[in-house]
């Protein structure tokens, strides 16, 4: 939820966060607001107000920072990205971004923007450039991982309390829409090393097969991270590039038949239910 490592190229070319993260927020469509999926070891609700806090001290680990190639966030931006999050698209909407010159970014820079963000031309035919949000917008699922074994104590404990990560979900590429980018994190030293990862991922994953329509799967991962790598090869992700600008790997898992039916056995045990905020 912070950042990417690709805005770094943005942020140093006189683009500020906070005009990063508008744009973002006119293009993220609510998928997953209203619903939990309760599993063995975790439970997914969605990103609400009252996670904003315990997520803004995870952030300011320098550790997470490099592990998720992130940028941190002053806690007012942290709430505004998560309203982002929670409203609906905006309308259409040209934005000028000053300084950045067109042709200026490499190509590989240019493929780690979400396809939210289209170049265009000004009709002055001048080196600036304007970053157009169109209406075709690119999805996201956004999960809280919280420790079920607390989670279930409710109401004797507090809801962020039970914290212990988060797992995304992006659908940005507008060319393929049954490809989804997917990551996680356990932010929580004490959760780590218990498979709240394996079954987070596993339960996105199969909500963005069966809810979705997703085939395809991908994760990158900065290259340093052999433990994040080992958990996807170990759920059938296959390394398919290697960047060495961001350096960082991608893996990708296609949903064949057999894929298919290994995934839905691996989450026949888990329950969706309405959720409330708290």
């Amino acid at each position: 939820m912070a950042l990417r490592q690709g805005w770094k190229l943005i942020l140093g070319r006189s683009f500020t966060t906070g005009q990063v993260m508008g744009a973002l927020g006119a293009a993220t469509m609510r998928l997953n607001q209203n619903i939990l999926l309760l599993g063995k070891k975790v439970v997914l609700v969605p990103y609400t107000s009252l996670h904003v806090p315990r997520y803004h001290e995870w952030m300011k680990s320098e550790e997470l920072q490099r592990l998720t190639a992130s940028e941190p966030l002053t806690l007012e931006q942290e709430y505004a990205m998560q309203r982002s999050w929670r409203e609906d698209a905006d309308s259409e909407k040209w934005r000028p971004w000053a300084g950045l010159v067109a042709g200026g970014l490499t190509p590989e820079a240019v493929s780690r923007f979400p396809p939210v963000l289209i170049p265009s031309c000004s009709p002055s035919g001048a080196t600036g450039a304007f970053w157009k949000v169109l209406h075709e917008k690119p999805q996201e699922c956004t999960f809280i991982v919280m420790d079920a074994e607390k989670w279930q104590a409710q109401p004797g404990t507090t809801e962020e309390s039970c914290m212990a990560g988060d797992v995304n979900l992006f659908l940005t590429d507008l060319g393929d829409p049954s490809l989804g980018e997917i990551e996680v994190m356990i932010a929580e030293p004490d959760c780590r090393g218990k498979g709240f990862g394996t079954e987070a991922v596993l339960m996105m994953m199969s909500y963005g097969m069966t809810k979705l329509g997703l085939t395809k799967f991908e994760a990158k991962i900065g290259q340093g991270n052999e433990p994040s790598i080992q958990m996807f090869q170990k759920l059938h992700f296959q390394q398919v590039a290697v960047s060495s600008v961001f350096q960082e790997v991608t893996l990708r898992l296609t949903m064949s038949e057999p894929e298919r039916q290994w995934l839905l056995e691996q989450t026949s045990h888990v329950e969706e239910k309405p959720y409330r905020d708290g």
